[in-house]
């Protein structure tokens, strides 16, 4: 499977980019290359291990924006196993606490953010159950 495919084509992948492309009025229209850009350092190996985006690089936002799809859909397979349907707001509370806070988002922005990508991955995997 190759990098792109392996980090970027799965629900988490996909979600990021809708939420970049949301967002993007409010972070301006660079956040999606940012969000590329984390994919892309994901699928080669970085990582995207919890709190990586606190280091001081120019893609942090599009870094967190990465760390919380990927735990969002790692969440959501892992109640899939519980229940066929896990809520959204469950979702995005597990992503709040297993996440550590970033320090540069105020805590209405990191809930934004997360909101915003747990939405998106969870339409993204329930397209693809249904397609």
């Amino acid at each position: 499977m190759s990098e792109r495919t392996a980090a970027t084509e799965n629900p988490a992948g996909r979600g990021a980019r809708a939420a970049a492309r949301r967002m993007a009025g409010t972070h301006g229209a660079q956040l999606e290359a940012r969000v590329e850009a984390a994919l892309h350092a994901q699928g080669a190996g970085a990582g995207a291990r919890a709190g990586q985006y606190l280091d001081a690089d120019p893609v942090a936002l599009g870094s967190l924006i990465v760390s919380v799809a990927s735990l969002a859909w790692t969440v959501y397979q892992d109640l899939r196993t519980r229940t066929p349907s896990p809520s959204r707001p469950v979702i995005a509370r597990r992503v709040r606490i297993e996440l550590p806070a970033d320090g540069r988002t105020t805590p209405e922005e990191r809930d934004r953010i997360i909101d915003i990508v747990v939405e998106e991955v969870i339409r993204d995997a329930e397209d693809g159950e249904q397609g």
